[in-house]
Parts: C-alpha cells; structure tokens; sequence
C-alpha cells in the first residue's frame, strides 16, 4: 500500500432529464475550478435534453469530447466562452449498474443532481434506483453524505411536493432552480450561475459565481 498516495474522493454529479443543462454545467465548471474531483451521470433522458438544448450529442465512447464542447459553451450557446481542465472529471455510465458509485464503501463526498427532473425526484424519494443516478442517490441518503436536489419544474404538484418533503426528511437539500435578481444580473449567464452557486452553497464549497447579499439596497447597481 502506498501511504503518500492521496485518496481520490470526488462530488457525484447527477445531471437528469430536466429542462436546465447550463445549470448542470456552471455547477461542473466551479467544482474543477474550486480544484474539486468530480464523477459524472448523465442519464438518458438527459441526453435528450441536452441534445434539444445545445445540439450536442453526449456519448460515452467520445464523453471528453462531448464534455468539453458542452462546458465551454456559455448559458447563451455561445461556444468557447470559457475554459476547463477535466482532469478531475471521471464518467460513469448511467446504465452501469455496477459502477463505483452504486455502492457505499466508494468513496464520495457527496451527491449533486443538477438538474433534478420530477421522474428523478420521485425515483430516488422512493427508492427505486432503476439506473445509476437514482441508485448512487440513493446510496449517498443511506450513507448520510449530503445531496442537493436541483429541482426544476413549474407547476409542482402535490405528488411532487410530497416526494420533495420526503427528501428532505431523509437529509436532502431542496435547491429550486429559481434565479434571483439582486445580485445584479445583466445576462443570462449571471441568472444561471446564481442557481450554480447556491447548488454549491449548500455543501460549502467555495466559489465566485455570484455577488453575495451584503445588507446594502441597491448594492448590486453601485459595484
């Protein structure tokens, strides 16, 4: 065993069939940046959505590929308005039912799911791991690791509601995708990355995605 090797412990990233991949993808960005490892899931549904969003296919055999055409796009599509390094980003397959993350002596800090589809939410409220997105969720409640729900959808219902209630009473954080505008917003990418750094709040990880509340009305137009 080699005692100087530093042990590998990433943040699971979940990214379901929402409506909302910019989210997904300026909470990706801030991990690497904050220097943080990161084990990525991107369902199937997802892939659609991602598809219809941004016309980028994501495929397993060419992840690196697909990744980075889709983390340096900006939330208005425009393509290489940032940089990534993805040496800290390992892919998992949303089929592979016997990955790292299905089970609890792998190591993981915790579980982010961004965006957070309804069919996701009551999947992992219900325990239902049907791929591995729920069932490393499910694995991150049992072993009382923290995981943020980004929800996102408009109506809820109280199905949906309940199911939230209930990953709440098991230790989850609710984050809505729900952007705020007193950080001063000029662009869409700003309305995105607030929702990004409060997804990253809950678990304290540090960032600069956007201004903070300091108790001063107007603030945001004076800075």
């Amino acid at each position: 065993m080699n005692a100087g090797k530093t042990q590998r412990t990433p943040w699971i990233v979940g990214v379901s069939g929402a409506s909302g991949t910019p989210y997904a993808a300026a909470v990706l960005r801030a991990l690497l940046a904050a220097g943080e490892s990161v084990d990525l899931v991107v369902s199937r549904a997802s892939r659609l959505t991602l598809l219809d969003e941004t016309g980028i296919a994501f495929r397993d055999a060419h992840y690196r590929d697909d990744l980075r055409e889709w983390l340096t796009r900006g939330a208005d599509g425009k393509p290489d308005t940032f940089d990534v390094d993805l040496d800290g980003v390992r892919h998992w397959s949303a089929g592979d039912l016997a990955a790292g993350p299905s089970s609890g002596s792998y190591r993981a800090k915790g579980m982010l799911i961004v965006p957070a589809s309804t069919a996701c939410v009551a999947g992992v409220a219900l325990g239902l791991s049907k791929d591995l997105l729920q069932r490393a969720a499910s694995v991150t409640l049992k072993e009382r690791r923290p995981l943020v729900v980004a929800v996102r959808e408009t109506p809820l219902d109280g199905v949906v509601l309940r199911h939230l209630v209930a990953l709440d009473d098991a230790g989850a954080r609710v984050v809505p995708a729900s952007p705020a505008f007193y950080a001063g917003a000029t662009h869409l990418q700003d309305l995105v990355d607030f929702v990004a750094g409060r997804v990253l709040d809950a678990v304290g990880v540090e960032h600069r995605l956007y201004r903070r509340w300091r108790g001063d009305l107007g603030g945001a137009r004076t800075d």
